[in-house]
């Protein structure tokens, strides 16, 4: 069952409610005991918190968590998935669950990462797919969509514009919405990258977690995991959410600190204006004691060199998230002392 965050409108099987609010799943009964995980079933070993079985999946999950030297932090390798990017959390849970319903065709709006591990997750349950990108999307993305034998939708104008297109093909009946940013199987899937870290971590949490922030795919995923793994018991804390946004696309950080004056067209998976769970975005960063920023293209480049030289293959865009780290440090958000993970989401192989 699905609930609208806003109005409390409830749906069998709906992308958005009536009333234009984002939709989640009906809280369902949490795990009893003591956490007993078995991680070579990759994040379904978390099949307890999630909304469907493993209908659709590639042996995704338990990406590495390793020293971040020199950031001193640790970094999760999500860019070690099946299609390179941390979207194949969300992409496993939605075909899954589109599986599960019979579904025929599936329809995504993405600049690239969601895009891939959609067409390629279809592919894998035998079911159709179209993607709709923006016309100057890097060739090196869309490969991958293709190669999957989806239909790729080129959409001239604005990220917005893009997704304008996908939900009027929605809406005519010509697929399932499974959108990385609507979809509340994508953020079910998301939300495995907490269960993961508390897991890696013989169950404590850290004290910050540091993402990229445009949809908040990931970020509101991290949020929901780690309250999840609180309210069954089986951590003692939810850590501060820290976000990372790209400069001149960067709404969440302009509530919180207006609008700067700069543009950072590097980290293209995050230029994002408006994005679909803004409101709960924030609720997340109040909720935690938590933040976002935004990032101007120099403090990214820099951070993204030198997690090359340092043997960590990115693509720019997870790049945010380290620089992020530098610059929370430096306000004195994050201690000198303070326990921080940071997930490296896409992998350089796409660039």
């Amino acid at each position: 069952m699905l609930e609208c965050s806003a109005c409390g409108a409830a749906y069998e099987d709906r992308w958005r409610c009536t009333c234009g609010a984002p939709l989640d799943f009906a809280d369902r009964p949490l795990p009893d005991g003591d956490p007993a995980v078995d991680a070579t079933r990759g994040l379904w070993a978390f099949e307890e918190f999630l909304p469907t079985g493993p209908e659709v999946t590639l042996g995704e999950g338990f990406t590495p968590l390793t020293e971040g030297d020199p950031w001193d932090c640790e970094f999760k390798l999500e860019y070690v998935f099946p299609t390179g990017s941390f979207k194949d959390r969300g992409a496993t849970t939605t075909l899954s669950l589109a599986a599960e319903r019979g579904v025929e065709r599936v329809v995504e709006d993405s600049s690239g990462n969601a895009g891939a591990a959609i067409a390629t997750y279809a592919a894998r349950a035998g079911i159709d797919a179209s993607v709709y990108v923006p016309a100057s999307v890097k060739p090196s993305k869309v490969r991958a969509v293709e190669r999957a034998g989806a239909e790729v939708v080129r959409v001239e104008g604005s990220r917005e514009a893009v997704t304008d297109a996908c939900i009027a093909a929605v809406e005519a009946g010509e697929g399932w919405y499974a959108s990385h940013a609507w979809n509340p199987a994508f953020f079910a899937g998301t939300a495995t990258f907490a269960y993961e870290v508390a897991a890696q971590r013989d169950w404590t949490v850290p004290d910050a977690v540091v993402t990229p922030l445009g949809h908040g795919t990931l970020f509101l995923g991290a949020y929901r995991g780690f309250r999840a793994l609180k309210d069954a018991g089986w951590t003692d804390s939810v850590p501060k959410l820290l976000g990372a946004q790209a400069a001149g696309y960067a709404p969440i950080a302009a509530e919180r600190h207006g609008r700067g004056e700069t543009t950072n067209e590097m980290a293209d998976g995050i230029r994002i204006r408006e994005p679909a769970r803004k409101g709960q975005i924030l609720d997340a960063i109040d909720a935690t004691d938590g933040d976002a920023i935004a990032l101007g293209e120099d403090r990214v480049r820099e951070a993204y060199d030198r997690l090359h030289a340092n043997g960590f293959y990115t693509e720019p865009t997870c790049a945010v998230a380290p620089a992020a780290l530098d610059v929370y440090r430096e306000r004195g958000v994050i201690a000198p002392d303070d326990d921080v993970v940071v997930p490296l989401t896409g992998s350089g192989m796409k660039t």
